[in-house]
């Protein structure tokens, strides 16, 4: 089970999960630390979040079966003034929602951070845990929904449950020039947590969408294993998107 400790005013620390020998889809967790990740409570995530009846339920079913998974909100990574922000969809079960951190210990990460790292955003090109020693530069990754829901599969009313911390954290990324939205799901949330209307901006692959004020929100296929091991997302078609939204963001 995790803790968290209060520290000074919002902050928390929080113990995520002792990964050693614990077994993943993708095999077994070679990492033997047991890192301490820095949280703040405010109105862009809240660790202890039980909004959703279902999604914290089965929080509580996961950490139950798999005492050495973090099983709780995941909080957003990155850097803190970027000009990219990368909305995904929601923690994997055997990823995020293991390690605590987006798009790390899953086949998802394995093409989103290489492909960042190709573009210059990360400082590593593969993400093993929370406290592997990756970073990003000018960018930033936050998911529609902070907490793995069962199937992969959130509800229209988790999604919009959570579109409050999606809203706050975008107001305060004052930086940002380009939105890269992995999925329709994501597509959808950032323009719901900006108060746009989905019918003027329809999803597609690698469509690029105006805002205004020099601001652009760009479409991707999910990175997920589905989809690149069909060929509907190819590495080549991902490093297309990040190249261009590096290029409207001017990094």
């Amino acid at each position: 089970m995790t803790k968290a400790s209060e520290t000074s005013g919002n902050e928390a620390r929080v113990s995520a999960p002792r990964l050693l020998g614990s077994e993943t889809k993708d095999g077994p967790s070679t990492d033997k630390r047991r890192p301490i990740l820095k949280v703040r409570r405010d109105g862009t995530y809240d660790p202890d979040c039980a909004r959703c009846p279902r999604l914290a339920g089965f929080l509580r079913e996961i950490r139950t079966h798999h005492p050495d998974y973090w099983a709780r909100p995941v909080p957003s990574f990155g850097a803190a003034d970027a000009r990219i922000v990368i909305v995904g969809l929601a923690p994997g079960l055997h990823g995020a929602n293991r390690t605590g951190r987006p798009f790390t210990g899953d086949h998802a990460g394995i093409l989103l951070y290489r492909t960042l790292h190709e573009a210059g955003l990360a400082t590593r090109s593969h993400s093993e845990s929370a406290d592997d020693g990756l970073g990003l530069r000018n960018a930033r990754i936050i998911n529609s929904v902070k907490c793995v829901p069962p199937q992969n599969k959130p509800l229209p009313a988790e999604i919009r449950a959570c579109n409050a911390y999606l809203a706050a954290e975008l107001g305060r990324l004052r930086r940002v020039r380009v939105a890269l939205a992995l999925g329709r799901i994501a597509h959808d949330a950032f323009l719901m947590a900006t108060g746009r209307r989905r019918g003027e901006f329809p999803f597609a692959h690698g469509r690029e969408h105006a805002l205004g004020g020099g601001a652009y929100l760009i479409d991707s296929y999910h990175c997920s294993r589905y989809n690149t091991s069909t060929g509907r997302l190819t590495a080549s078609m991902f490093k297309t998107v990040i190249a261009r939204a590096c290029e409207l963001a001017g990094v």
